[in-house]
């Protein structure tokens, strides 16, 4: 099946966040969202707002770039925040359990270049690129696969 991709601007971080939001309702376990982009284009704000919406109750959702991943209960499984901008070898990956948390929880992935041959083929692909004004993003939405499409024609006609 061929790629299919989506752009969406994003004004503002509040913006960024409200599109988190959304597609956090549609989200399920053995859900990848792989997020790509400089640094300081949005990527953990975006996952911040995401696992925010899906925590039961509210609590601290610190950037897993020391620690490599931050995991998280909610009603509806298990969400594993990854930032692999400092993993050193792909080997890594299987150490941490990331490859398992692929099938079985939500996860979210920063620097997914690093993920090389063992990204999920059926995760939805976003990448922040700046444009305009400091604030403004443009989110390129890229995925494989019949279930992405549905989601996203909820999520941006909501």
């Amino acid at each position: 099946m061929s790629d299919m991709a989506r752009h969406i601007r994003l004004s503002d971080p509040e913006a960024t966040a409200a599109l988190a939001r959304r597609l956090a309702a549609h989200l399920r376990p053995g859900d990848t969202l792989l997020l790509s982009g400089p640094i300081g284009a949005g990527k953990t704000h975006f996952a911040r707002a995401l696992i925010t919406a899906r925590l039961d109750a509210p609590e601290d959702i610190p950037s897993p770039t020391f620690t490599l991943v931050q995991t998280y209960d909610t009603a509806a499984g298990e969400i594993w925040h990854a930032d692999l901008y400092r993993l050193s070898d792909s080997s890594e990956l299987v150490e941490l359990g990331l490859t398992d948390a692929f099938e079985s929880a939500i996860c979210l992935v920063e620097w997914p270049d690093r993920l090389g041959p063992l990204a999920p083929a059926h995760a939805l692909r976003i990448e922040f690129s700046p444009e305009g004004s400091e604030d403004a993003r443009i989110a390129t939405l890229g995925w494989s696969g019949p279930r992405w499409a549905l989601v996203l024609d909820e999520v941006t006609a909501e």
